[in-house]
């Protein structure tokens, strides 16, 4: 693939709220002419790195309780094989979706339908590894194995879509009267009684200290200010977690990084430009030598996310008429030659600093997969600021389309079966 175009400005701001909470802030985000607003909350209310993350040879991990029908659930080995590499089928039966759009922890933000997209089918697509096949997502497997533990994303809009189709997957076998979704100014909280669990997310778009960081600095009139090597201000909230699920991707959207010099709570503005990649290398190495102080490999499991791609370029998939991912209902087909523009730089430094790591951390590399998926975009059908679309700002894709966030139910529920199968079968 071809290097990112750093002449144009990417800038992504999130992301999703509930409808029982507070109005949104608003961000702005442009890709080359593309200018659109995107919405995110206000939170004040509310073993070592595998290549391609391949399957060691699993062993048998655990005997779970009984299920609905008083038998023992029973995790066994699964066969060896990257479940990274594959293709996308079409489901005819009825396991897909693996939950409904009326899932109270949505809201306008990702309920495609709800707002108007006239087709489904991007709810219909299983991912299959080349090699084997994934297991069945089991609920209460998953539940058990989270039985007085908590469960962390950390990082921007992409972990919380995450976090909130996680959240959905498993609502369906907890009683309502058992759980509950809470906000506060960093992190939101998924909160499972019976398990005596939690399941988070943690606002941190750079993973070092950042300017918008804050939740009165996340509208997106102001050009990030990141502090490289200022982590623990943030890592102090990830300290004691049992899984812990890093991204850090789409806020890296200059091809200069604004770098403060001194401390933000002196009220310091001096800032001095960076070069993009350098400066993605130098948060990511922060970052890393965090985990390695910090983090006990025997209590806890860390796994990072490799970059979510967007789908801004339509000729990328030969559709030379179209705009962007507007009316995209199927995955791209060919599976050799197609280029979304994903920054291969910045996913390259990230795989060396991971793989470069003293502790165990598994690599969720879904960047490919997702790559395939230029459908399943919220694309017109999104509600920034907790509003839909009004027919005018429809008739004009080419800003208002957000061809970055994803549909749910949709493809954040493929990584998190990825996930649960390395969370069941490899920790």
């Amino acid at each position: 693939m071809k290097p990112f175009d750093k002449t144009r400005k990417c800038n992504s701001f999130p992301m999703l709220t509930m409808a029982a909470f507070p109005t949104l802030l608003f961000g702005f985000f442009c890709y080359n002419q593309y200018v659109k607003t995107i919405p995110f909350p206000d939170f004040n209310h509310q073993q070592p790195f595998q290549e391609s993350s391949n399957s060691t040879n699993f062993k048998l991990q655990e005997t779970n309780k009984d299920d609905d029908d008083g038998n023992v659930r029973v995790v066994l080995p699964l066969e060896e094989c990257d479940i990274f590499t594959g293709e996308w089928v079409f489901d005819h039966g009825s396991s897909r979706p693996l939950y409904k759009e009326d899932c109270e922890f949505l809201n306008t933000m990702v309920t495609c339908l709800k707002n108007g997209r006239p087709d489904s089918l991007y709810q219909k697509w299983r991912w299959q590894p080349k090699a084997c096949s994934l297991p069945k997502f089991e609920a209460k497997i998953l539940l058990e194995k989270l039985r007085g533990k908590r469960l962390m994303f950390v990082g921007d809009s992409i972990s919380f879509n995450q976090m909130l189709s996680m959240a959905c997957m498993v609502q369906s076998v907890i009683p309502p009267e058992k759980r509950s979704l809470s906000y506060a100014k960093y992190t939101i909280v998924f909160k499972m009684e019976d398990y005596n669990a939690t399941m988070e997310f943690y606002w941190a778009p750079f993973l070092v200290e950042s300017n918008v960081d804050p939740p009165t600095m996340r509208d997106g009139t102001v050009e990030p200010i990141v502090k490289l090597e200022s982590i623990s201000k943030h890592g102090d909230n990830w300290k004691n977690v049992d899984y812990l699920i890093f991204n850090t991707y789409i806020w890296w959207r200059y091809p200069t990084v604004k770098v403060l010099r001194g401390s933000f709570e002196d009220g310091v503005t001096d800032y001095v430009d960076i070069d993009q990649n350098v400066a993605y290398e130098s948060a990511l190495k922060s970052w890393a030598k965090w985990v390695e102080e910090n983090v006990d490999p025997n209590q806890t499991s860390v796994f990072f996310s490799s970059v979510a791609p967007s789908h801004m370029m339509s000729s990328a998939w030969n559709n030379t008429n179209g705009i962007m991912c507007l009316n995209e209902t199927t995955p791209i087909v060919n599976t050799s030659t197609f280029d979304v523009g994903t920054n291969q730089q910045l996913s390259a430094i990230l795989e060396n600093v991971v793989r470069s790591m003293k502790i165990p951390l598994q690599f969720l590399n879904i960047t490919r997969l997702s790559e395939y998926r230029k459908d399943a975009h919220t694309s017109i059908y999104a509600a920034p600021g907790g509003k839909l679309l009004t027919q005018e700002q429809k008739a004009d894709p080419a800003r208002y389309a957000d061809c970055v966030h994803w549909c749910l139910p949709g493809l954040p529920d493929t990584w998190n079966e990825l996930l649960y199968r390395l969370i069941i079968y490899q920790t």
